[in-house]
């Protein structure tokens, strides 16, 4: 019983062909494309409203040199936003469960940040592992230990991803089985223990979107350092 609850967290196969590829670019085929119309729908409008709020609240405090990356990071929050919300579907997979995929994402931009502070700003990029009016003696120690937490940022990233996603599928699994279970024998501890799921429910849909936006949002204060 404990073993097919984890089952929903492998990567589904057809033919020996992962099908993580399909999750990852059905996303981008359900997305309205821009258009040169001067009136949009309003699906395509609510999106060009979306994306330039959370650019300008993303970039608002980054110097200009940052904002080369808004692309990228602007189309990385509607990948993860979108990949999340689509896993909450029954049947579908959600890659973000997986830590392979999340570290992925995060050690690369995390360490283009900080390749991007080592070049422009060298001084400052390693002042930052050692604050200002530090006694000497405890130089060596302080450098040690924010070394160690610069190095810990994306594994934190990564794991803090996975680790809410695949604990609202969990609880989410846990709850809808009781309910099923308990239909024939207590119908009305049933009933609430659906509305309870229902609750559930909404309130995943809300840690999906703001999962995303946290990894983005840290990412963009890793980036704010070194620019």
């Amino acid at each position: 019983m404990n073993l097919s609850f984890f089952d929903q967290f492998m990567s589904p196969t057809l033919l020996f062909i992962p099908l993580i590829l399909i999750a990852l670019l059905f996303p981008c085929l359900i997305l309205p494309a821009p258009s040169n119309r001067w009136l949009n729908n309003r699906l395509s409008t609510l999106q060009s409203w979306f994306i330039n709020n959370f650019t300008k609240q993303i970039f608002l405090p980054i110097n200009t040199p940052g904002h080369k990356w808004a692309l990228m990071l602007t189309s990385l929050m509607l990948l993860l936003m979108t990949v999340n919300l689509l896993g909450l579907l029954p049947y579908t997979f959600t890659p973000t469960t997986q830590l392979s995929m999340n570290m992925g994402l995060a050690v690369p931009l995390w360490l283009a940040t900080v390749v991007v502070g080592l070049r422009n700003q060298p001084t400052i990029a390693l002042g930052h592992l050692l604050p200002e009016g530090t006694p000497t003696p405890l130089i060596p120690v302080l450098i040690i230990i924010e070394t160690i937490s610069l190095f810990i940022r994306p594994l934190a990233l990564g794991v803090r991803l996975t680790a809410n996603l695949t604990a609202g599928h969990l609880l989410i699994q846990l709850i809808a089985t009781a309910a099923f279970v308990l239909l024939p024998l207590m119908p009305t501890v049933s009933a609430v223990t659906s509305v309870v799921l229902f609750l559930l429910t909404l309130l995943e849909i809300a840690v999906a979107m703001i999962q995303a936006y946290v990894f983005v949002l840290l990412l963009s204060l890793y980036l704010q350092e070194n620019v």
